[in-house]
This record gives C-alpha cells, sequence and structure tokens, in this order.
C-alpha cells in the first residue's frame, strides 16, 4: 500500500521557528489542522509546542480530534452549515461566520446547549470568497451584540484562495483599519483580529507597521515549510516533514508515443492527451523506461508530488501514477518517494488508501 512518511521532528522544528517570528510581530497562530484531516497525532504535537487554538474546516475533524483527547479550542474555519449547527455548538469553541441568519441559529443552538459560542465575522476584502461587504460590517455587528449564546470573539478575512488576490500593505492596512474602527465605534477589545492564512507570511514578515491585526491562520508554513502564494520553501524550514511513497508495479520498455487512433480524445478525465500533434511522431522510434507506481488520483494529486529522484512523472490514471524511469536502475517492487505540496497532501491525507507512518 502506498504511504505518507510523516516526520514528527520536522513539523516540531518548523512551529517552533514559524512561532518565534509571529511572536516577535505580537501576532498569534491559529494551526490549522484541515490538510491533515484532522490527525491526532499531529494536533497533539501542536499543542504540545503551544498552540491553544486549532483549526478546521469540517466539523468531522474538530470531532475526531475533541474524541481523541486533543486538549485545544477548535475553530471551524468557514461558514457553518445550518444543518450542521447542533455539532458545531456542541464541538467547536469558534466558527467563522458571514451570514446573520446563521449566526442567530448558532445564538438559538448555544441557548439550547447551555453553552457561548464565539464568532468571528469575515470581511471581504477583494478575494471574492467569503465575507461581509464592508460597508454592511456595523449593521451586522450591532445586530451580533444583541444575541444571546454568541460572543463576537473578532474579525478576519481571507485572501488568495479564490481569485489570487494577494495580501499587501494596501488591502492588510484597509482590514486594520476597519476592524480598528469597529473596536472604537462598539467599544470593543476583540480577542482576533485574523488577517488571514499562510499566503500572510511573506506579508506578515515584511512589513514595518501591521496595524490591530494579531491573529493568523497557518498551516502551510508549519506542516510544509512553504509560504501559500509560490509555495516557495520558506529559509530555515524543512518542507520535506512528508513524503509521498509509492510501490513499482510494473516496469517495462516501452515506445516514446502511442499507437493508434487518437482524433482528438480525451483521457480518462477529460484532459487532452500529453501527446500532442501525433501524426509527426508516426514513423519515430525509440523507447522510454517507463513504470506504473501503486497509486492514482484516486489517493493523490500526482500534479502536486516532487520527485525525489531523476524521474518524470508523466500523468495519472484513477489507479495508477505513470513514470518516465529516464532508464535509471530500478524494478518491480522498488519504492519511489515523493515530497508534496499543498493539493498532494491534502489528497494523501484524505485518501483511505494511503497509510500514514510516523516517524
Amino acid at each position: 500500500m502506498p504511504y505518507l512518511e510523516i516526520n514528527l521532528e520536522k513539523i516540531q522544528h518548523n512551529l517552533r521557528v514559524i512561532k518565534k517570528k509571529f511572536e516577535a510581530k505580537n501576532v498569534s497562530i491559529c494551526a490549522v489542522t484541515k490538510v491533515t484531516l484532522g490527525n491526532p497525532t499531529i494536533a497533539k504535537l501542536l499543542v504540545k509546542e503551544g498552540i491553544t487554538y486549532l483549526g478546521d474546516s469540517r466539523i468531522e475533524n474538530i470531532i475526531r480530534m475533541h474524541e481523541a483527547g486533543v486538549n485545544a479550542k477548535f475553530v471551524l474555519i468557514r461558514n457553518p452549515s445550518l444543518s450542521k449547527i447542533p455539532l458545531i455548538v456542541k464541538y467547536a469553541d469558534i466558527s467563522l461566520n458571514s451570514e446573520i441568519a446563521t449566526i442567530e441559529k448558532l445564538s438559538k443552538e448555544s441557548l439550547f446547549q447551555q453553552k457561548k459560542h464565539g464568532v468571528i465575522l469575515m470581511v471581504e476584502m477583494g478575494d471574492l470568497r467569503e465575507g461581509i461587504m464592508p460597508e454592511d460590517l456595523e449593521d451586522l455587528v450591532e445586530k451580533v451584540l444583541e444575541l444571546k449564546g454568541v460572543e463576537l470573539m473578532g474579525l478576519g478575512t481571507n485572501l488568495k484562495c479564490f481569485a489570487g488576490i494577494l495580501p499587501d500593505e494596501k488591502n492588510m492596512k484597509e482590514f486594520s483599519d476597519i476592524a480598528e474602527n469597529i473596536q472604537d465605534k462598539f467599544g470593543l477589545k476583540l480577542k482576533f483580529i485574523s488577517g488571514g492564512n499562510s499566503a500572510n507570511y511573506n506579508w506578515l514578515m515584511s512589513s514595518n507597521d501591521i496595524g490591530v491585526i494579531n491573529n493568523l491562520r497557518i498551516g502551510t508554513a508549519i506542516l510544509l515549510g512553504r509560504e501559500g502564494i509560490h509555495e516557495s520553501i520558506i529559509p530555515d524550514l524543512y518542507h520535506d516533514a512528508f513524503v509521498f511513497v509509492a510501490e513499482i508495479v510494473e516496469l517495462k520498455d516501452k515506445p516514446l508515443y502511442p499507437k493508434g487512433l487518437q482524433d482528438n480524445a480525451t483521457n480518462a478525465f477529460g484532459e487532452p492527451s500529453i501527446f500532442t500533434n501525433l501524426n509527426k511522431f508516426k514513423d519515430s522510434e525509440g523507447k522510454r523506461t517507463q513504470a506504473l507506481l501503486n497509486a492514482g488520483r484516486q489517493d493523490v494529486n500526482e500534479k502536486a508530488l516532487i520527485p525525489r529522484d531523476n524521474i518524470e512523472i508523466m500523468s495519472a490514471s484513477s489507479d495508477y501514477l505513470i513514470v518516465d524511469l529516464k532508464n535509471t536502475n530500478f524494478k518491480v517492487g522498488d519504492l519511489l518517494s515523493f515530497t508534496v505540496n499543498y493539493e498532494a497532501l491534502l489528497s494523501a491525507m484524505t485518501s483511505p488508501f494511503i497509510s500514514k507512518i510516523f516517524k
């Protein structure tokens, strides 16, 4: 079975380095566990290293961590589904919100469960994912403050994830000013002014004035040692805490190009073939050493795998990774390893067919 090799010491190192840098800026971390499917072993490591708040986008992951004895405050980092509100109030301490109807239902359910649920209002700052339009924020804050059972814990925003809008001095200052104005108008001291995610890493490190922003929701930087814009490696951090390993199940010398009628057909996923203009190759000769690995797109996003050997990933079907071994000396049964980017880690951690092995 393919597996992910997870190095806890490297994750620990990354967190310590980032935490120290953030503390120098007076910025707290909500450590995001969603890319690990709320893995309790990783979550407990984060808490052991001083993380108080863990963020996840799936209430099922929060329940998993809660039942595994992870001693943290849990933040649901996406808008709650109305159908899941009883579970959200029971297991999550805080949720990110942008709809008053949802917050009203959180209030009602919190009163029923005799609990207090924290709310962070998300503000739209240009990326067009979730968020309240800035001109509507005051009215919504006023309504939330009137509700019982919920507590306004902060304001947040999110950039880069949908439209690719980057955090910069301009939009971060605008968000900070909005938060400061809300606090002044309503006489509040909000616990969280959450400026974004790992895409904010470079902005935070380079900015001389972060305003009242005091929190970021960080996953990629801690787990993969990469900032969240171009997934560039952050100096002094490990980028290989997660290594994907798959086995060669077929190894053959095969023609360089396929044979037969293509007629603009697509592969199993409706994508154009990686082989284009086949007519010019109809008389081509030559072979490649090609291997099939025992993992496919049902298991991992092959486009986000980075080979650690001198090979090339050609493509993937549902069940196989197809690789060009570059005539390297491998045999059936050998293991090939890959570092992972965010998309590969997300899919591999989610797949039930990928074992997770800690070291």
